[in-house]
């Protein structure tokens, strides 16, 4: 176990109230004998030793644990053994109530049954492609260069901003690594109502309306998923999606005529680093579920049930097949009756032929009409390094886009491979045209979303890279940086043949500082002129969608004054990209799970 990971963390996260243990807990002192003494009872300055942890509160160092510096240690354990470690280690504790003024006056929301601006989900319409019209955005190019910031909102005790907020005329809805849902006045960020969801929220939340009333569907990382009246936050119900504790639902939901699509992902291939633990059972899936009462419709996996196939060489029985998450939202194509879903790699063999696909499913049954597999043969999981034969980890985290362009319908799926394909949605998926927009890797090529305006489609791509870390301090236990040069850049892409319109090129980190990258993992956003794409460097630029050039920049890593009271501080754009409503632009800042910018606020722009 590597205590580099360990360092400079106690300024993290604050969950409310105290960490419930699950029914048979395990023994947190043998969990931090196991996992956790070996860096933390030695004598380091710049590792907090265990008299300090047993000083912070249990939720706090769970948090550390689930979504902060940590996770990379403690991908290897179950939800039950953070759970029992940090009530172990921390004391009771809930966090301080937010001030008076970060409330609006009325606390209740009221929906328009046909909101006149929206920004519903994880994408305008449901062919996700990121796409605002310029009635919806009201914001021309030149409004784009105005842009100043109007307001800013913290999310308490939190170092990552990893949830794209959802808008409905004057009503903003958002999700944070708390787990908290708040509903915030547009406009200025006031507080109409919260609520406790049990686990991160990184999904983007959509609003259904059901009746006479609007439901707000989202799910957790601890896969768990949830039904709140919009008006109140009241929870009407909530489902587990699977009994497997390795769940998580990352990708945003979509609704359609009294149903809601769920797609389900699973973070088990990282526990594989661990030789002692009996990798992988954990199957990707997309659900159909009623919204009325959240009744299961149907549900189809994207791999067939694992059986054991053998040992590994530590002599921990191995099984497979496994994995083929979804960690997108789906894609609706109401003409043709289907919903695409890009799946992940497998993570054990034997490698399954809906993995690294696209894949075509009925909409009233969620039987698969057709897929079509990009990559073949890639299994990977965090074991690789002490095994032979595994794949590139060539993902699709990004949800593919349903496009008309002309008289032709496009499914553009970008992949981590660096690679963007142009499919036939009515040919079962046959690749009409490809192009190579960047380099490709584990944690490279096309991440979480691209955009499209109809003409072309724009990727920005990762391909973050690592470099030697350069200690001066010997207590200094780092190995790798990221690299403050390598990474990133945008390409406009033409539909009509898949060739390159423009590119432009990634801004190194100048001068460079730690967690600072020229990558650009994060999903793109379109209106017409514009292109909006985040940065690890913290940065949120917009392009000209004719020829690329650069339009504005803004350096979100920095202190800000919050409408909430709360100390917030912007960092790495990764995950959720903008959001652009009536003259306004929204963006969360704040990422670490790649060892980035920590932040935990929600910005919002205005020409005005």
């Amino acid at each position: 176990m590597r205590c580099d990971r360990m360092l400079t963390w106690l300024m993290l996260s604050l969950l409310p109230g105290a960490v419930v243990l699950n029914a048979q807990t395990p023994s947190g002192e043998a969990i931090f004998k196991q996992h956790c003494a070996g860096c933390h009872d030695q004598n380091n300055p710049r590792i907090p030793a265990r008299a300090a942890l047993q000083k912070l509160p249990a939720a706090h160092i769970l948090r550390t644990l689930n979504y902060g510096e940590m996770i990379a240690i403690a991908y290897t354990m179950s939800i039950a053994e953070r759970e029992a470690v940090a009530n172990y280690l921390g004391t009771p504790g809930v966090e301080a109530p937010l001030p008076a003024s970060a409330f609006c006056k009325v606390r209740t929301v009221k929906v328009a049954a046909n909101p006149k601006v929206e920004w519903n989900g994880w994408s305008p319409g449901s062919g996700n492609m990121r796409y605002q019209t310029a009635e919806a955005a009201g914001l021309s190019i030149d409004g784009v260069k105005r842009l100043k910031l109007k307001w800013a909102f913290a999310f308490p005790g939190d170092v990552t901003a990893f949830a794209p907020p959802t808008i409905l005329d004057n009503q903003l809805f958002v999700g944070s690594a708390g787990g908290v849902i708040y509903a915030l006045e547009r406009d200025s960020g006031c507080i109409h109502w919260t609520y406790q969801a049990g686990g991160a929220v990184r999904s983007a939340i959509v609003a259904a309306r059901d009746g006479g009333r609007y439901t707000l569907l989202f799910g957790d990382q601890n896969g768990w998923f949830y039904a709140l009246d919009a008006a109140d936050g009241k929870l009407r119900w909530k489902k587990k999606m699977e009994d497997h504790d390795a769940a998580r639902l990352t990708g945003s939901p979509v609704a359609y005529e009294g149903n809601v699509f769920v797609p389900v992902a699973g973070w088990e291939e990282n526990r594989a680093s661990d030789p002692k633990y009996p990798c992988c059972t954990m199957r990707g899936s997309v659900a159909a579920l009623r919204i009325r009462d959240g009744a299961q419709v149907w549900k189809t996996y994207m791999v067939d049930a694992p059986k054991e196939i053998g040992k590994n060489a530590a002599g921990t029985p191995m099984f497979g097949p496994s994995g083929v998450a979804v960690w997108s939202a789906p894609t609706l194509d109401t003409e043709r009756g289907v919903l695409y879903a890009a799946t992940g790699n497998n993570y054990t063999p034997p490698v399954s032929p809906l993995s690294e696909a696209i894949v075509a499913l009925d909409l009233r049954t969620g039987q698969i009409k057709w897929s079509r597999q990009m990559t073949p043969d890639d299994f990977f999981n965090g074991g690789c390094t002490r095994t032979s034969g595994c794949g590139p980890d060539f993902d699709f985290g990004s949800s593919a886009m349903l496009v008309k362009t002309g008289n032709k319908t496009v499914l553009v799926a970008g992949q981590k491979s660096g690679v963007v394909y142009g499919l036939d949605p009515d040919r079962q998926g046959e690749v009409l045209w490809q192009l190579r927009v960047g380099k490709g890797s584990t944690n490279g090529g096309v991440e979480w979303g691209m955009a499209s305006d109809g003409q072309n489609a724009y990727a920005a791509v990762s391909d973050v890279a690592r470099v030697a870390h350069k200690a001066t301090d010997p207590s200094d236990l780092r190995d790798r940086d990221l690299d403050p040069n390598a990474g990133g850049g945008v390409t406009a892409i033409k539909l009509s043949d898949g060739s390159k319109a423009w590119y432009a090129a990634p801004h190194p980190c100048d001068p460079p500082k730690p967690g600072c990258s020229p990558a650009q993992p994060g999903a793109v956003t379109a209106i017409p002129g514009a292109v909006f794409a985040g940065s690890v460097d913290g940065h949120l630029r917009a392009y000209s969608s004719e020829d690329g050039k650069e339009l504005w920049d803004f350096d979100t890593a920095r202190d800000f004054e919050t409408v909430n009271g709360v100390k917030g501080h912007g960092g790495s754009i990764d995950g959720p990209g903008a959001v652009v409503v009536k003259g306004m632009v929204f963006v969360t800042s704040g990422y670490v799970r790649q060892a980035e910018m920590q932040g935990n606020v929600l910005l919002a722009f205005t020409a005005e």
